[in-house]
């Protein structure tokens, strides 16, 4: 059995921390990122990784960089076998990548190297991929360009938004990892360098992408709306107030025809069963679920209500 040290920050990297910690190798302890600001009050909240180690009783560590001796105290003195290394929100520097003796490993969550970088869930959804899947890599010093050990793939239903497709790739990753680690132990595993072909990049998320473009076609806002959701929410105005859009999808040619797709994009065509429908440069959206600023999440039907609709618009 191994020795491990986890370095992780975000909800995504939790499943594989609970992964290890059940598994039947020893967590020496943990590396996350120093509790940030959040919420109204900007107080100081603990990471979610941070927590899960809290729970399990394991140390935690979290230096604002790995680049000292006692910033690494945990690696440097911990015995450690191997690094696993999820969502974790630094780069590590040389030091630290051979200090393990088996190296380090990280779950990527995409099918490398298409989406190397910070955003790979979203940049996915936004490119209307028809799959994607997890990488288990042999971190090197470049931006996700390390060798690969094991792949899974899976495909991306229509209606997945980011929130989801994260949730399903951490598990997916969380057991990957495993019999990665299983066949790494045993000898039963090779790297190979990642192909040369096929390499993009996941550039971070910008809030000023969540604006919506109603000049743009019904599929690619139903992209936006899918990969912005839960952060950071596509986002429009209705009567000069900030709204913002949580479910949509494009209507079927045919229904987009009968419901007026030749109407100035950004016009409000009306309300149909469980969804308002909304011209675009190309084709109608059908928009669900919405919120504005300060307001609570409604259906559709619920938020027009009692609304005059005519020359209505989102801008």
């Amino acid at each position: 059995m191994l020795r491990i040290a986890f370095a992780g920050t975000p909800e995504f990297a939790v499943p594989a921390l609970q992964a290890l910690a059940d598994s039947p190798h020893t967590l020496i302890g943990v590396l996350t990122q120093p509790d940030r600001p959040a919420g109204r009050g900007r107080e100081l909240k603990a990471s979610p990784v941070k927590r899960l180690a809290t729970q399990l009783g394991l140390p935690v560590s979290q230096p604002v960089g790995l680049r000292s001796a006692a910033e690494r105290t945990l690696l440097e003195h911990g015995d450690c076998d191997l690094l696993v290394v999820v969502a974790y929100g630094l780069l590590l520097p040389p030091a630290v990548l051979g200090l393990p003796r088996l190296g380090c490993l990280n779950i990527h969550a995409s099918l490398l190297p298409r989406w190397r970088g910070a955003a790979p869930i979203q940049r996915a959804l936004l490119a209307g991929d028809a799959d994607t899947g997890v990488s288990i890599m042999q971190m090197d010093a470049g931006l996700d360009t390390g060798p690969l050990l094991a792949q899974r793939r899976m495909a991306v239903a229509e209606d997945t938004d980011a929130g989801q497709l994260q949730r399903e790739l951490a598990t997916l990753g969380a057991g990957l990892l495993l019999e990665t680690i299983a066949a790494l132990e045993a000898g039963r595993v090779r790297a190979e360098p990642q192909p040369g072909d096929g390499v993009t990049y996941a550039s971070k998320i910008d809030k000023r992408e969540a604006r919506i473009d109603w000049r743009r076609s019904a599929s690619d806002i139903a992209r936006q709306v899918r990969a912005f959701n839960p952060w950071p929410v596509a986002e429009t105005l209705w009567r000069d107030e900030r709204l913002r859009i949580w479910r949509a999808q494009p209507l079927p040619p045919a229904r987009a025809a009968a419901a007026g797709a030749a109407g100035v994009p950004g016009e409000v065509l009306g309300l149909d069963g469980e969804a308002l429908q909304v011209a675009c440069g190309e084709g109608v959206l059908a928009v669900q679920q919405l919120q504005l600023a300060g307001r609570r999440t409604l259906a559709a039907a619920d938020f027009v209500r009692g609304q005059a609709l005519h020359g209505a618009r989102f801008d």
